[in-house]
Order: structure tokens, then C-alpha cells, then sequence
């Protein structure tokens, strides 16, 4: 809103049209309804006109206030709902021979999905991350249950290597369940891709900053794991989407709250760097135009 007022009072100085979009539904939903961008998207918020370009901004705790850090190509990672259902044969838990256990099958998988990034992939190419966090099954302590079935992500910052652990998930389970005489089913719910920065536009987008703000407050970031539906945006138009950093001074950002904890604390004066940025960012890039 901050940025709406300033462009809004230089609106005869602006030499072309802005959009502003805010956005609802940035996280998304498990229940398979289209984030925030994918629904702006459909709803033509790219369309009448139609951006040559599209910028992106959000706060984090992990950067000094008042810095603005940015990178050229893959920024954020993509995010893909992991889902293994372990199929086995309850039985008594004194007699495991009888029954086929899921309990330990499934231990077994998640073991052998960390060797996927730590021994299947050359991580000097490209970060990324399998986590399963969450794994349910039994009913009492003495019974092996029928089944187990676990969740977790799946972070990459490259669609190659993305779809290659994919395949690599469902044979690594399946093999494993084979062995023990189980069944593995695996699901993948695909989320939001790569937030991919635009290289040219982003080392344009750069120099701008550090025009309109100070060199000394920009800076260039490694690739993030976390994730952002902005990237469905700037597969459409070329786009950049940058950190401000706003955690108080008197906090060492490795120390402080990330942004998703109930401690997390908004250093508020750092938010006109924002403010400033994008206002900057639309005013230049027209200009250039």
C-alpha cells in the first residue's frame, strides 16, 4: 500500500503502467486448490495489458534490517508434497515371522531417501533436500500394524534433477518393500516450481537497487530452500523477487526466529527500504523502457 501511494502521486511522472498485485494464498493448500498466483493468473492479472516484467518482495529474519538480497537464477527451490503409504500384514508384535512388518520397512525407506541427495546427486550442480516428517502407523505396542503411511518435501533448485529424484523416490520405496515382502505406493503432489530470477532483468534489477537505496544495503544471497508461488508468475514474464531483511539490530539474524515461528519480530523502520524498492524498481524499469 506504501508503494501504491508514492506511485499513485507521481502518476503523471511515470512514463508507462504498473500493476500492483496483492496477493492472497502465498502457502497454498494441501487439498488441491491453485495458490494465490495460479488463481491471479487464471483470473487474467497478467493479461489487459499484459507486464514486460514483474517484481517480487518478502521480508525475512535471516538478513540485517534494511538489506535487500537478491540472486540471478534459481532463488528460491521448488516444493513438492512427498506421500509413501507402506502396505504390510498385521500381526502379533511376539511373533513378527508371521505378519509382514511396515513399521520397519518404512524406517528402512526413509533411511535410503537421504542417500538420494547424499550419495545419488552431485551436489556441486545443485542444492536439494528429501525430509519426511511425519509418519503414522499401529494402534497398541504389542501389535505390528497393517500399514504405515508418511509424508514429507522434496526441494530442488533445477526441473532436471527434480523429476530425477522423483523417479528415484519410487524406486528406492517399491525396492525396499519388495525386499520385505511389503508394498510401497508412492505419491508426489507437484508444488510450486523454481523461483526462477530472470538473469538479465535481475542484473539490471541489482544495479537499480543500489542506485535508488545504497550499494551497501544490497547484496547477493546463496540459493534458499524454502519456496514461493511467485515463481508461477515469473514463468509467465520475466521476473526478480528479492529479501528485505527485518529483524531488530539488536538480533543476530543466524539467531533470530525465522519468519514462520510465534517469536518472530518485524524491525518496522526497515520496511521503507521496501517501500523505496519497489517504488524504485518500477520508475527505473520504465524509464529504461
Amino acid at each position: 500500500m506504501g508503494v501504491a501511494e508514492i506511485l499513485a502521486g507521481m502518476k503523471d511522472e511515470i512514463p508507462g503502467t504498473v500493476k500492483l498485485i496483492f496477493q492472497p494464498n502465498e502457502e497454498g493448500s494441501n487439498d488441491g486448490r491453485p495458490s494465490g498466483a495460479q488463481a491471479m493468473i487464471a483470473d487474467g492479472c497478467l493479461q489487459n495489458p499484459a507486464p514486460s516484467a514483474v517484481f517480487g518482495l518478502h521480508v525475512t529474519s535471516g538478513i540485517r534490517s534494511g538489506v535487500i538480497a537478491l540472486r540471478p537464477g534459481g532463488l528460491m527451490a521448488s516444493a513438492d508434497r512427498l506421500k509413501i503409504d507402506v502396505e504390510g500384514r498385521q500381526t502379533h508384535g511376539s511373533q513378527p515371522w508371521r505378519g509382514i512388518d511396515p513399521v520397519v520397512t518404512s524406517a528402512q525407506i526413509i533411511l535410503a531417501l537421504q542417500t538420494i541427495v547424499s550419495r545419488q546427486l552431485d551436489p556441486t550442480l545443485t542444492p536439494a533436500v528429501v525430509s519426511v516428517s511425519t509418519i503414522h502407523g499401529g494402534v497398541r505396542n504389542n501389535i505390528l500394524p497393517d500399514s504405515v503411511a508418511m509424508e514429507g518435501t522434496i526441494r530442488t533448485h533445477d526441473e532436471g534433477v527434480r523429476a530425477d529424484i522423483w523417479k528415484r523416490i519410487d524406486k528406492t520405496a517399491s525396492a525396499i518393500a519388495d525386499a520385505a515382502g511389503a508394498k510401497a505406493s508412492v505419491t508426489v503432489f507437484e508444488g510450486v516450481p523454481v523461483t526462477y530470477n530472470d538473469p538479465p532483468l535481475t542484473d539490471w534489477g541489482t544495479n537499480s537497487l543500489k542506485d535508488g537505496l545504497d550499494p551497501q544495503r544490497v547484496t547477493e544471497i546463496r540459493p534458499v530452500m524454502g519456496a514461493e508461488d511467485f515463481s508461477y508468475l515469473a514463468q509467465v514474464v520475466p521476473g526478480m523477487f528479492f529479501f528485505l531483511g527485518v529483524v531488530p539490530p539488536d538480533v543476530d539474524p543466524l539467531q533470530a526466529p525465522a519468519n514462520h515461528s510465534p517469536l518472530f519480530r518485524v524491525h518496522e523502520p526497515a520496511l521503507k527500504y521496501g517501500v523505496r524498492a519497489l517504488s524504485y524498481l518500477a520508475i527505473d524499469y520504465l524509464k529504461r523502457k
